[in-house]
């Protein structure tokens, strides 16, 4: 695959907000209908039930998630994984905005977000471990 194609492909599965919302909701619960995800929604989020149902159908074109026929409805199931999407929407990231380096990334994550002493050493430990050190 070329690099462009590879690319491509990252940046095509990014969702937009409303869609990660109800992605959100779909990976914490595992499935769900257009009713169970509504009523995963925050109160103060006012989206009607032909939104998600639209939403959720967009999903399933893109092939983000899959469905089930139950009744007379569908169940929406996951086909992307939460840390599936997360590395890609990192690659995407890194490729878009840090010019391809993630040490530029790293660099103003860590002087960008106020990290305790705490997370300061999970991340030398996931540094150390990614470089094959103890």
């Amino acid at each position: 695959m070329s690099k462009s194609k590879a690319k491509r492909s990252v940046t095509e599965k990014l969702l937009t907000d409303a869609e990660l919302e109800l992605m959100t909701i779909l990976w914490k619960r595992g499935e769900g209908s257009v009713a169970d995800v509504l009523e995963s929604l925050p109160r103060e989020r006012d989206l009607a039930y032909t939104s998600v149902s639209t939403i959720l159908r967009i999903l399933e074109q893109k092939k983000i998630v899959i469905t089930r026929k139950e009744g007379r409805g569908h169940i929406y199931i996951p086909a992307l994984g939460k840390t599936e999407y997360e590395a890609k929407t990192v690659k995407h990231m890194v490729n878009r905005v840090f010019d391809g380096a993630p040490t530029a990334l790293v660099r103003q994550l860590v002087s960008s977000m106020p990290l305790d002493a705490r997370q300061i050493e999970e991340l030398k430990k996931i540094i150390n471990e990614a470089g094959g050190k103890k």
